[in-house]
């Protein structure tokens, strides 16, 4: 069942009004298959017309939708042959950050992302997406050896940002996230990042620092929580819509600003409504990405990184 944001409500109550029409023909003589017709048209152009349309507060309520897909999604239907590869060789493994050897159409990738978790067990199991310091260590062990095998690297970026607790803090978060953010840079194959939820703060931009960055259609990236720049600002989060429109945080901004390259289309109603869809297409982006890196010298890709990110905000 489909959980419904407030701004869907119209949408909800023409579902629940086909749904009440389907149950009532299964059981009644008469044929009101047109008039069932008629309202799912009505409800598929009230939806295409209320997502054409989204504030950048409601692309945030979208983008934190319970029912996203998130990295396991993408394993299961955008990649194949999925080997797991866990621990940072000091400390311990951070299922907040999960990552491994894939195949992407063919093509054999080193995968990288943050996990959310899509029920209350999962959540606190994956620590809500938000990484630690060892999580950020192992995505360097496997950008190192993406580099040595010469796999180019595809990164998937959700979380509100990496976990502020005082364990993380203890253990080198900020030197974590920092290494992080270097071995993107230096690495000598092709990285293609993707923000497919929440691309919150450093914890983003510490899986995030490629040459090509695309978003989904309905995703966020900020260097700081609409909430957090609210509170900040106007001392109360009551005032996170606002912040999200002085923020710019949507793709379209984004692409207009230069921060990211490439908007990937969401199905109708966001990804959650097809992740299946939503797979495929974020599939075949990445696949004309890598495809279009793929001959390019390792001195060439390092220094367009650099440049890339020396350039943002001239």
């Amino acid at each position: 069942m489909t959980s419904y944001l407030d701004f869907e409500k119209p949408v909800a109550q023409l579902e629940e009004r086909i749904a009440e029409l389907r149950s009532a023909s299964e059981s009644d003589e008469v044929d009101i298959s047109s008039e069932i017709a008629r309202l799912e048209t009505k409800s598929a152009d009230l939806l295409a017309s209320t997502y054409a349309s989204l504030t950048p507060w409601q692309k945030t309520q979208v983008a934190r939708h319970p029912e996203r897909p998130h990295f396991r999604d993408y394993v299961e239907h955008a990649f194949e042959e999925f080997l797991p590869l866990g621990g940072d060789r000091y400390f311990g493994d951070d299922l907040a950050i999960m990552g491994g050897f894939a195949k992407l159409n063919g093509r054999r990738v080193m995968l990288i992302g943050h996990e959310k978790g899509n029920d209350t067990q999962s959540r606190i199991k994956h620590n809500f997406g938000m990484g630690k310091p060892e999580g950020y260590r192992k995505a360097i062990r496997l950008m190192e050896m993406a580099g040595r095998f010469g796999l180019p690297v595809v990164t998937l970026v959700d979380t509100s940002g990496a976990f502020p607790g005082i364990e993380a803090e203890e253990r080198g978060q900020a030197e974590a996230i920092a290494r992080s953010t270097e071995a993107c840079l230096a690495l000598p194959v092709p990285m293609v990042s993707v923000i497919v939820g929440e691309g919150g703060s450093g914890g983003a931009v510490a899986l995030a620092s490629a040459e090509r960055v695309l978003m989904l259609e309905h995703s966020i990236y900020s260097v700081i929580s609409p909430e957090g720049c609210a509170s900040i600002l106007w001392r109360t989060s009551e005032k996170a819509s606002e912040a999200a429109q002085a923020m710019k945080v949507t793709a379209q901004h984004l692409k207009r600003l230069k921060v990211i390259d490439r908007i990937v289309k969401e199905p109708s109603g966001g990804a959650h409504r097809d992740p299946t869809a939503m797979a495929a297409n974020l599939g075949k982006a990445l696949s004309e990405e890598i495809d279009a890196l793929a001959d390019l010298p390792s001195e060439t890709l390092i220094r367009s990184r650099e440049e890339r990110f020396l350039q943002l905000g001239g």
